[in-house]
């Protein structure tokens, strides 16, 4: 079952996450800023002002992904380096920056590939309502509009909006991301809008890039039911998916939200709906992060901050979406099937309507540090990128046209409200030196795109 011969084998990043430098050359306050400066919203109190100062350590960065034949590398634009404010008014060394960068990455030999928005929305906007009101999206289409005008000529592939599921239930509707906001009828409003300026910027960088290469990136997750003969069990499954993943899936593919989720979310939704706001655009490709099965099981605790709060709002009662089994040390469960279960589903449902499929997110996070030798053996990483790496591959001989894969993340970096405690990269960070290591799982990762994934641990694995 071998990946195809030009499989795009990439490693990805975001700019809050890594470059630092966030009062530097007329850079604006974000919301992350704002958030991780507030007491008691980000674990250590950490920040991400210095992070990995990618801003001024990139070259060696990029050297490090041709060193492990990175063929792609996914990096996020920070809105406010172009724009500090959000609205028109340009910060030119914000653009030179990203010019410098995407120069350097194809002197690399490497492609670059552009994530417009990563959650770092300009502070002020976020004032005037966020993604909660629908006056972000001209501000939005101009951004979009800008960066495909500046860098279009040498990024080919953009994804306009990364994550909007976790940028509307966890910034709006838990408040546990920036904005900090816990109120379920802004995650709703915020996830439409996802929606509406995702359609809106395809037509804006097609408008002056007709070539470019536009699609959704969206965090998705399956939902294993643990008692398939418990009717509230499975309504709650498929609550959960149409929040989840339907609800991107089809106002982003279909050009409607399905009954079940006009059934939960009803007038809360509706309101928000203008005439054209679901017109389908062209998209020519769909970007699939993920890293765990959502479990579906018994009552958990009020205070659980999961899926399952949200279903107890809209479902009426409480299921568990806690982990079980051997858990990541973000407490997460270690599903591999789900990966290719995924990627098949989308294909076998949603037919000739989805484009070619990319994982643009996969990776796991374990606190393995430096040993002795100098050295970090991260053995664990290893296991879970290659089970996971096996699960694509069996999505594609399933019949699922998987373009590509990245591995998140290429280094270790602030990983939103968990800091620097939590660590996905192949590639280890010293925060106080800022001393890169490739770790073992990095040198592995370099083995797996030189041999297009021939030398993976083939076992024996069960696949729907």
């Amino acid at each position: 079952m071998p990946f195809p011969k030009d499989f795009l084998w990439g490693v990805a990043t975001a700019a809050y996450q890594v470059e630092g430098a966030a009062a530097t050359d007329g850079r604006g306050p974000s919301i992350w800023d704002t958030f991780s400066a507030t007491p008691g919203k980000v674990a250590n109190g950490d920040t991400g002002m210095v992070a990995n100062d990618h801003y001024h350590r990139y070259l060696d960065d990029i050297q490090i992904m041709k060193d492990l034949g990175a063929k792609a590398y996914r990096f996020s634009i920070s809105w406010t380096r172009l724009f500090p404010n959000g609205d028109d008014v340009r910060e030119e060394r914000g653009f030179d920056f990203y010019n410098r960068l995407i120069d350097a990455i194809l002197a690399a030999g490497i492609e670059p590939v552009a994530t417009i928005y990563h959650w770092d929305l300009p502070q002020p906007l976020q004032d005037q309502g966020g993604w909660a009101d629908r006056a972000i999206l001209e501000p939005f289409e101009k951004y979009v509009l800008a960066v495909a005008e500046a860098f279009g000529d040498r990024v080919t592939r953009f994804a306009p909006i990364n994550e909007p599921m976790v940028l509307s239930w966890l910034g709006y509707g838990m408040g546990v991301h920036a904005p900090g906001i816990a109120d379920y009828d802004q995650a709703i409003a915020a996830s439409h809008h996802t929606v509406v300026a995702h359609n809106r910027a395809v037509k804006a960088i097609k408008s002056v890039r007709p070539n470019a290469l536009v699609g959704p990136v969206l965090s998705q997750s399956q939902a294993d039911v643990d008692d398939v003969t418990d009717p509230k069990q499975l309504e709650a499954a498929a609550i959960s998916d149409a929040f989840g993943n339907l609800f991107w899936m089809d106002g982003i593919f279909r050009g409607k939200y399905s009954d079940l989720t006009l059934k939960i979310f009803g007038e809360r939704l509706t309101k928000h709906i203008h005439e054209g706001d679901l017109e389908v655009v062209d998209n020519d490709w769909l970007g699939v992060n993920f890293y765990f099965n959502t479990r579906i099981g018994h009552v958990v605790p009020a205070d659980h901050p999961t899926r399952a709060r949200i279903l107890d709002e809209f479902a009426g009662f409480s299921v568990e979406s806690q982990a079980q089994g051997m858990l990541t040390d973000m407490g997460w469960p270690i599903t591999p099937n789900g990966l290719g279960d995924l990627l098949v589903r989308w294909t076998r449902e949603y037919g000739d309507l989805i484009p070619p499929l990319f994982v643009t997110e996969n990776g796991v996070a374990y606190d393995d540090g430096l040993s002795e030798d100098g050295l970090v053996h991260d053995d664990r990483r290893i296991s879970y990128l290659n089970d996971h790496l096996l699960s694509v591959e069996s999505a594609i001989a399933r019949g699922a046209d998987v373009r590509g894969y990245f591995q998140w993340s290429l280094m270790d970096n602030f990983e939103w409200a968990e800091g620097f405690n939590k660590r996905f990269g192949i590639v280890h960070v010293d925060y106080d030196t800022q001393v890169r290591t490739v770790k073992e799982s990095g040198k592995w990762y370099a083995k797996v795109i030189e041999t297009n994934g021939e030398n993976l641990t083939r076992k024996f694995v069960k696949f729907s």
